[in-house]
């Protein structure tokens, strides 16, 4: 891949970033646990068409700043990052992709930056404004304490359980929230009474065909250095303080283009809500595109399904830019 590197200051922090390719800005926003790596198939082919790609480390993950303090990675932040880098390269506006917690990300850019903002595409996780995420004592309720973003709140727990092998973490989640893992049906992550986090992810027997020995090693490579899981856990810690700083967006949707894509056996699927609120896409976000789930795709939708979401990502990105 003729991908670059380099870093850029965004808010008083360092960002790393990499790049590929020459034309309008298309934002590239990894979730949790990734990094830039994430996008690996999607650089050559946005690239080739005529698009500027760059993927972020975003905000306390990888080769970027980790800020010491919980309250430094609020969505708020996090949208002031991507509004942040979206100077600093020199731009003045860009279609923004997010997955996992990078859409969220995506979502409330485009929901408070209309301006900036010419398109959204979402991969994983639809919109849920303005916070973007229930509450804690919302998800405490509907899934019991072991729900994995109830169980990321004390600090230090699950950042020493995760850090402990980070190839072993990677492995199995990466494996067990796939297509692939060894279920029917898609599975919350419930981490069992008085067990770690990774209790309830089986160790795989093999990797599957899109997640190769030496992508595994990339990703930990990211995750190698000593409380490399506490600023992306961070994240988590701030979805309570989110419902609170994101309320003075009640009652607004996003205006700008919009694109969904998810897989059918990805554990966002069986959040409660969710198959009602894809439904419903087309009154959050007005100008939605397409929506699409994709069959047997799991949580790493880019990943897991590359061609489907890169033909995707091409069809909407032309529809943006007129083509």
């Amino acid at each position: 891949m003729n991908v670059e590197h380099r870093d850029v200051e965004v808010n008083g922090i360092r960002l790393h970033v990499a790049e590929q390719g020459s034309g309008p800005l298309v934002l590239l926003l990894h979730g949790f646990p990734e990094s830039w790596y994430s996008w690996r198939h999607q650089f050559a082919p946005l690239a080739e068409a005529g698009y500027r790609v760059v993927a972020p480390d975003q905000r306390g993950y990888a080769r970027s700043d980790r800020p010491a303090r919980v309250e430094d990675y609020t969505l708020p932040h996090l949208v002031g990052d991507v509004v942040a880098l979206v100077a600093a390269l020199g731009e003045e506006g860009a279609v923004v992709v997010g997955h996992d917690w990078g859409a969220p990300v995506a979502w409330a850019t485009a929901m408070t930056r209309p301006d900036l903002v010419r398109g959204v595409a979402g991969l994983s996780v639809p919109p849920v404004p303005p916070a973007m995420m229930p509450s804690i004592d919302a998800s405490r309720h509907m899934y019991g304490e072991g729900f994995y973003q109830v169980h990321f709140q004390e600090p230090g727990v699950a950042d020493a359980e995760l850090a402990a092998d980070p190839a072993l973490t990677l492995r199995r989640l990466l494996v067990g929230a796939s297509g692939d893992a060894p279920f029917d049906e898609p599975q919350l992550w419930i981490v069992p009474e008085g067990g770690g986090a990774l209790d309830a992810l089986p160790e795989p027997e093999e990797l599957p065909s899109w997640l190769t020995e030496e992508d595994l090693a990339a990703f930990t490579a990211d995750y190698s250095d000593p409380g490399s899981f506490t600023g992306p856990l961070n994240w988590y810690r701030n979805i309570d303080r989110n419902q609170g700083l994101m309320s003075p967006f009640q009652g607004r949707g996003i205006d700008v283009p919009a694109l969904y894509v998810g897989g059918d056996m990805d554990l966002v699927q069986a959040m409660r809500g969710v198959p009602e609120l894809l439904e419903a896409l087309h009154l959050i976000a007005p100008k939605l595109h397409t929506s699409t789930v994709l069959p047997g795709c799991g949580h790493w939708t880019q990943q897991e399904r590359p061609e489907e979401v890169n033909a995707a990502l091409l069809d909407f990105l032309a529809a943006v830019h007129g083509g």
